[in-house]
């Protein structure tokens, strides 16, 4: 039997509902939420993100505001900016827009960022507090993963949100410090109800020996867009690149029966490659590209009991996990 698709949008819709109720609450009281988000220098990826930003504060009664710095700007100045905005009373929430100019150290701007303001919770201070527990600003993506694996855990194991899930076999693949390793520090919170956590990671030896034994199995590497940025750019500077592998990193042979599959990643990948191993081009000449996970999702619905798609899976709920974020944020400066 086919696994059951888990329903990111419909997720992120609920969530979103929750978060207008209560920005509404908030309005009422005098203390209209706002996100500010930061930009330095034009990227036209950075401006779809923040047109997205916008539109979804926007829908659930948000303020918004996009703060467009100059690309010169220097690393005091950006930290200059961002102390504004730390003591300003109607920001409730600051996100830093990536990527930064090469004179700028994101890590030491992270750092400067008011902990009851860091929306996506990167900062050293959220980080610390969600290794030792309680409650904090957690990264999005980390938090839109979990909200769907608990939904799915409750409809696959039976119990509640948290008994679902313990001491299940859980596989986290990749451990990025904005998504895997956070997983598994959110994952780890229950004292006497958390799954159990394996992390694999580029050195892990055998990887199918890990996945194939998960009753939880979530991925997150971005595997297949990287070895095609990789290849571009050694083809730009005059090498010959052998053609990269950009099938699934997932194979549905690496899916255990009945396993949840939470499939995180978004590579954007040529649907075909021609015969100079460029990606052949769509009716408008321009590169013919795809969005797809980690994992074969055809090929792993085939075993798995349910799997998150991408798109559509948690790319929405991420960023109803943003507006969730302002709105504790602007809840802890009343």
């Amino acid at each position: 039997m086919p696994a059951k698709v888990i329903d990111g949008e419909a997720v992120a819709s609920k969530i979103c509902k929750e978060v207008a109720e209560r920005a509404q609450e908030l309005a009422a009281k005098g203390h209209k939420p706002q996100l500010t988000a930061v930009q330095v220098g034009e990227n036209p990826a950075s401006k779809i993100y923040t047109n997205m930003q916008a539109k979804s504060c926007q829908e659930v009664g948000i303020g918004y505001q996009l703060l467009n710095l100059p690309a010169g700007i220097s690393q005091d100045d950006l930290l200059g900016e961002i102390a504004r905005l730390n003591t300003d009373p109607t920001v409730s929430g600051i996100i830093l827009q990536m990527p930064l100019p090469q004179q700028i150290d994101a890590r030491q701007v992270q750092v400067v960022l008011a902990p009851h303001k860091d929306v996506e919770g990167m900062g050293p201070v959220n980080m610390g507090r969600l290794f030792y527990g309680g409650s904090c600003l957690a990264p999005c993506t980390p938090l839109a993963a979990v909200e769907l694996l608990r939904l799915a855990a409750v409809e696959q194991f039976g119990g509640d949100a948290q008994s679902a899930l313990a001491g299940r076999e859980t596989v986290v693949v990749g451990h990025s410090e904005i998504v895997g390793k956070p997983i598994a520090m959110i994952l780890l919170q229950s004292l006497n109800a958390a799954p159990t956590i394996t992390v694999c990671h580029v050195a892990t030896k055998d990887l199918a020996s890990h996945t194939r034994r998960a009753e939880v199995l979530i991925v997150a590497t971005g595997v297949s867009q990287a070895r095609w940025l990789g290849y571009q750019r050694r083809k730009k500077a005059g090498e010959n690149p052998q053609t990269p592998d950009l099938t699934p990193l997932i194979k549905g042979d690496m899916v255990r029966e009945g396993a949840i599959v939470i499939d995180v990643a978004i590579n954007r990948i040529p649907k075909a490659l021609d015969a100079k191993g460029d990606a052949t081009l769509n009716e408008k000449g321009k590169a013919d590209m795809m969005t797809v996970g980690d994992v074969d999702c055809q090929a792993a619905s085939q075993r798995a009991a349910a799997i998150t798609p991408v798109p559509g899976g948690v790319g929405p709920v991420t960023v109803a996990m943003l507006l969730r974020n302002t709105i504790q944020c602007a809840k802890s400066m009343l």
